[in-house]
């Protein structure tokens, strides 16, 4: 199988436009967050390891995020109904939503190639953009490591 090569993008850029389904089944669209400084994250899969921390974290962080006037929002290939466990199960109170054939992802640059357990892959990157009101790409970071990147990301944004 050939490499799929996406562009990635880089502060100024303005964010593609998407409308996604949350996990009650609601459609969600980019717009929806204009106004309002946004963190969109990409993750890989609902109850893995590693976006099991990350969301966890992103949660146990919300409150201070949100209090500086951000929004988070995750976005993965899970189905719906996936999406409503992790939620549950995790205690997740921000927006899941589901991006089936990774077209979104690919958007903004969040997906190709990656090594797991020494093989290589093609898959979503763990990727994350925080967006300014305009929903232009404040900051444009991927292939982030779970552990650790809340605290590195509020850090760079002083919250």
């Amino acid at each position: 199988m050939a490499e799929e090569t996406v562009a990635q993008l880089a502060p100024g850029a303005d964010a593609p436009d998407f409308a996604l389904s949350d996990a009650k089944g609601e459609t969600v669209r980019l717009s929806d967050f204009a106004g309002g400084r946004t963190i969109l994250y990409f993750y890989p899969a609902a109850f893995t390891p590693g976006c099991t921390t990350e969301a966890c974290d992103f949660r146990d962080n919300l409150a201070s995020l949100s209090g500086a006037g951000y929004q988070v929002v995750g976005i993965s290939k899970d189905d719906v109904e996936t999406l409503a466990r992790f939620a549950e199960e995790d205690r997740l109170d921000f927006p899941l939503l589901s991006d089936p054939d990774h077209a979104v992802a690919k958007s903004y640059g969040a997906w190709g190639e990656k090594q797991i357990d020494g093989r290589t892959l093609t898959g979503v990157l763990r990727s994350t953009f925080v967006l300014d009101e305009e929903n232009r790409i404040e900051i444009a970071e991927y292939r982030v490591d779970p552990d650790g990147h809340v605290a590195a990301l509020r850090e760079k944004l002083g919250v």
